[in-house]
């Protein structure tokens, strides 16, 4: 067992955060006779094992008050429980600033599907950045909800008064901002966003397809990815008021690749809509049309059917120790690296092959960020 240690806080304890800590203790358990399902084992010395939980906010009835390896456990969570002996932790799940955190449609709906808002104190900002003080915690990473624009900002703001790293999971543009970026640069706190990209989800399929067609001299004239799931993500985002950035984040990362115009009319990326009994799965349907030699038409189309949640953690779980292991070697601001490697939105966007190895040259310490 490693002493190294990275001490992490968790903003909003959703099935994000339920997979992310089930993994850490699933390789704990596993150390390393079997290590299947990672992208790195080691990151600067740093296993998965060596993240340790040390403070969480939520603004649900159900786990507001609850020992955080319960409250992951809690509806509405929905994903898949694949280490259900997760040990108490002392860490008690404290109400998190409400602000914008969720739409009104979402109280209409049965709590297995939907969530209670706790009636509960909320922490003001002072009092997060002591917790966050207090605790130790290296990193914060965002999990608050698609739209929850004020919510993700407050966090941020927390974490550049407190001096911790902050990896930002969601859709509001804050590392890939210049004037948020520019603050965590001069306070020398690394920082890590934006909207994060799942293991093998649909944007980096999607990307990887894009760029395929493209290698191969094919000229792309339309392309849209349909996803639905049944988690609370989804039913958050039936709202479609909260969807501008995510449509932007994952638009953007797919169009980003593409050397030429393609009218905005001709490319469709975004949530479509909410199935109760998929649960914590995300189903996508993802088109690509375009012309080979001799311009003669082409098409190609792919299902894609996984467990969200674990997906997303899968990339989170790199996130963090590259973050620690910036905040180990002084570095702050935006970290390019791992941003373009495991976020939808970061502040430059490269290929995937080029962000894999800027990640490998940052580990080796080849890179500053």
């Amino acid at each position: 067992m490693s002493d190294k240690k990275v001490k992490v806080a968790i903003a909003g304890v959703g099935n994000c955060a339920s997979a992310l800590i089930q993994g850490i203790h699933y390789y704990k358990q596993k150390q390393s006779v079997d290590v299947s399902g990672l992208m790195h084992e080691d990151i600067g010395g740093y296993k998965p094992w060596d993240i340790d939980i040390v403070a969480a906010w939520d603004i649900d009835a159900r786990k507001v008050g609850q020992d955080i390896s319960k409250a992951i456990f809690s509806q509405p969570n929905c994903t898949a429980t694949f280490c259900p002996n997760v040990p108490e932790t002392g860490v008690k799940v404290r109400m998190g600033q409400v602000l914008d955190g969720f739409p009104e449609h979402m109280k209409n709906y049965p709590p297995e599907d939907a969530f209670v808002l706790a009636d509960e104190k909320e922490d003001d900002l002072d009092t997060v950045v002591q917790v966050l003080k207090e605790s130790g915690a290296d990193v914060l990473i965002n999990y608050v909800p698609v739209g929850a624009e004020k919510a993700a900002r407050f966090y941020a703001e927390a974490c550049l008064r407190a001096g911790v790293g902050f990896i930002n999971c969601m859709p509001t543009f804050i590392v890939s901002d210049d004037d948020w970026a520019k603050r965590f640069e001069a306070e020398g706190i690394p920082a890590v966003g934006d909207d994060i990209k799942s293991q093998v989800g649909a944007t980096i399929t999607h990307r990887v397809l894009t760029q395929l067609l493209l290698d191969r001299g094919v000229k792309l004239d339309r392309t849209y990815q349909l996803n639905f799931g049944g988690n609370t993500d989804f039913l958050n985002m039936l709202e479609r008021s909260r969807l501008k950035t995510k449509k932007v984040s994952k638009t953007e990362a797919v169009s980003s690749l593409i050397p030429y115009d393609i009218d905005s009319r001709n490319i469709h990326i975004g949530p479509s809509d909410y199935v109760p009994w998929l649960k914590d799965r995300k189903i996508a349907f993802i088109r690509l049309e375009g012309r080979l030699f001799g311009d003669v038409p082409m098409h190609l189309e792919l299902r894609l059917d996984v467990e969200d949640s674990p997906n997303s953690a899968g990339v989170a779980i790199d996130a963090i120790r590259c973050a620690k292991l910036a905040k180990d070697r002084g570095i702050g601001g935006a970290l390019y690296s791992i941003s373009a490697y495991t976020m939808k939105h970061p502040p430059i966007q490269y290929t995937d092959w080029q962000a894999k190895q800027m990640v490998e040259e940052f580990i080796q310490g080849k890179r500053e960020r």
